[in-house]
């Protein structure tokens, strides 16, 4: 029997985004933690930690993009799902290029939201 890992990580600097997904992925038996910055992430998450990261890709500070090269660079093996409220011309292909699982547009279906973690997190359970 695989260990299931159900850490979900929310860092989005608009607090309502933050509280609207924790209620929506808590539901699901997740056990999710949010931060308004990249920076709060990095101080109370330690690397090895594993899970999945919901990362705004827009947001003061460490952008999204930035955070993500950051995780990549220290060896995380934690999946990364890029949300953001702005259009992006290829942001979901540039999201897989650079090793994300996905990107979701706002406002998206919270299923669509869940089945990629839920995909995400076999998928790093498989690794262990």
């Amino acid at each position: 029997m695989l260990l299931q890992h159900k850490n979900i990580y929310i860092v989005d600097d608009d607090e309502s985004v933050c509280c609207s997904l924790k209620i929506l992925l808590s539901t699901f038996d997740f056990d999710v933690k949010t931060f308004n910055s990249a920076q709060s992430f990095f101080n109370a998450v330690p690397n090895h930690e594993p899970g999945c990261l919901v990362l705004d890709i827009h947001m003061p500070g460490l952008d999204g993009w930035e955070t993500q090269k950051r995780i990549l660079a220290s060896g995380s093996k934690r999946s990364i799902i890029f949300i953001s409220a702005e259009k992006h011309e290829n942001a979901a292909q540039q999201a897989v290029k650079v090793g994300a699982v996905g990107f979701l547009q706002k406002p998206f279906e919270g299923q669509e939201l869940v089945d990629l973690i839920n995909g995400a997190l076999d998928k790093t359970n498989e690794q262990l």
